[in-house]
């Protein structure tokens, strides 16, 4: 992609500039050199984005399409991104430094959201319900909500905004997307395939620009029947609060800072890769990562010891290149939050085992060395609150309850992982963690077809599955009198 390159607003099926002509520029994490210009979106743009969904979704030819064409067009869509999945992966590359090789890896997978939502779309339906009067007809429907507003992170463009746009459309539902000012590009993209697809105009738009003006444009706009969420608590808590007073729903995935537990009994060297799994893979620019880890103190050193010496050789480098095992962090801002929290962490006592300091990574980029913090415990600001980076902290356990102890010890309930070869053990940690997700044995394994959701401050509703249907869809309850007799005056008592 050029630096020359202006990427404007998708609504209504066309591309548009933006109300007040501003543009900003994006760049290059690892080489800080500037991708392109996009259009800086405010409330007029929103207006206009959501006034074109607001249309495409009383269009008969979106209303009436049968569910079963629903799912055809998903079909089609998801074959589209599997035409374009080198450049769409090379696109998210550049533009939020994830290892290319992994982006082929995401994109291998991420048609599945689409052709699984295809296959959903002429399955959802309402019941019949049997009454106390047989000559009364009971049934319920579900229906779409109506414009879904999606606000989506930097950190998986296109995978987290193919969560909330696929069971969207499959539901019925059109969507106005704004996603993350560092990576506007691709969600740009999957857009206009979208409208290759056969999707109506309007079906899909997306507003580029910042959280402030165009992200509190989009959740404050009074056509909206819902909004979908991934980012920071913080950002989420406000979003809460703002669609409650207008009693439309969110579907909110936020924070994490998740444990990984290893027992004793694990297979030790399996759990140190699913330790840099679940901490090092992406830069630990995920809200999964799991940047806590409990080791059972009888194998706790040679956990420490596989594990720091994997950091120590983890190639950081250009995350084009296939040798790279860890690419920059995402932008400027996030690389100094990053640091600011080891010094932090050093501050509290905490002692930095291997890592710990900022690079250029050769390339002029916004690199953070892989990072573990030893001497820590669940008091320190670096152990509970959420990172986002490439730093570990390991502490030791002795007793499977002061494993859950710990592990439940924070406002987050995201994901967990656990080792450990016992069984019986494996069921209990599940049953007992406070985590919508737990893995045991392994690390960062998702599909569209297991649901996930966040325990207490790490979001509300459902994503994937099934499940997410019922998040993009209003239940209605229809009563029919299929008696022909005379309504009864209701002020005459019946005999």
């Amino acid at each position: 992609m050029s630096e020359l390159t202006t990427l404007r607003h998708f609504i209504g099926g066309t591309w548009v500039e933006p109300a007040s002509g501003e543009y900003f520029e994006s760049t290059n994490p690892a080489t800080r050199e500037v991708l392109y210009r996009a259009a800086r979106g405010d409330a007029t743009d929103i207006e206009r984005a959501v006034t074109a969904a607001r249309q495409a979704f009383e269009d008969p030819r979106w209303r009436d399409l049968s569910q079963t064409r629903r799912g055809h067009l998903l079909r089609r869509l998801g074959d589209l991104i599997a035409e374009n999945a080198e450049d769409l992966a090379r696109m998210e590359t550049q533009d939020n430094g994830k290892l290319l090789r992994e982006m082929r890896g995401q994109l291998a997978t991420l048609p599945e959201y689409y052709y699984y939502y295809a296959g959903l779309a002429d399955k959802i339906h309402g019941d019949f319900i049997p009454t106390s009067d047989r000559r009364v007809l009971n049934y319920t429907a579900r229906e779409p909500l109506g414009v879904v507003g999606a606000i989506t992170p930097w950190n998986s463009p296109l995978t987290l905004t193919s969560s909330k746009l696929a069971p969207a459309l499959c539901a019925g539902n059109t969507v106005v997307i704004k996603p993350s000012e560092y990576t506007s590009a691709t969600v740009l993209k999957l857009a206009d395939l979208a409208i290759e697809a056969g999707f109506p105009p309007g079906a899909v738009n997306v507003v580029t620009g910042f959280g402030a003006e165009a992200g509190q444009a989009l959740v404050d706009h009074r056509d909206l029947a819902k909004i979908s969420f991934t980012g920071s608590t913080a950002t989420g808590a406000r979003i809460a609060a703002a669609t409650a007073s207008r009693f439309i729903g969110s579907t909110l995935e936020l924070g994490g800072k998740s444990p990984n537990i290893v027992f004793e009994d694990a297979n030790i060297p399996n759990a140190a890769m699913g330790v840099v799994a679940g901490i090092f893979a992406a830069a630990g620019q995920t809200c999964i990562a799991g940047s806590r880890v409990f080791a059972h103190r009888s194998v706790y050193d040679e956990l420490l010891e596989r594990v720091t010496e994997r950091a120590r050789t983890i190639v950081i480098g250009d995350p084009l290149d296939e040798k790279t095992e860890l690419g920059p962090l995402a932008f400027e801002g996030q690389r100094d939050k990053v640091a600011g929290y080891v010094d932090l962490g050093r501050g509290e006592g905490a002692r930095v085992l291997t890592g710990g300091r900022a690079t250029d990574g050769g390339l002029g980029g916004y690199f953070y060395e892989p990072t573990v913090l030893v001497d820590v415990d669940n008091s320190m600001r670096v152990v509970r609150e959420e990172i986002f980076g490439p730093v570990l902290a390991i502490m030791p356990f002795d007793t499977e309850e002061e494993a859950v102890r710990l592990a439940n010890d924070t406002e987050y309930g995201l994901a967990a992982g656990v080792w450990t070869t016992n069984l019986a053990r494996a069921h209990r940690m599940a049953a007992r963690l406070d985590a919508g997700t737990v893995w045991v044995n392994t690390y960062r394994a998702m599909s569209p077809m297991s649901p996930r959701q966040g325990f207490k401050s790490s979001g509300v509703g459902v994503e994937h599955g099934t499940e997410t249907i019922l998040e993009y869809t209003r239940l209605k309850s229809v009563w029919i009198n299929t008696s022909e007799e005379p309504v009864a005056d209701p002020f005459t008592m019946r005999s």
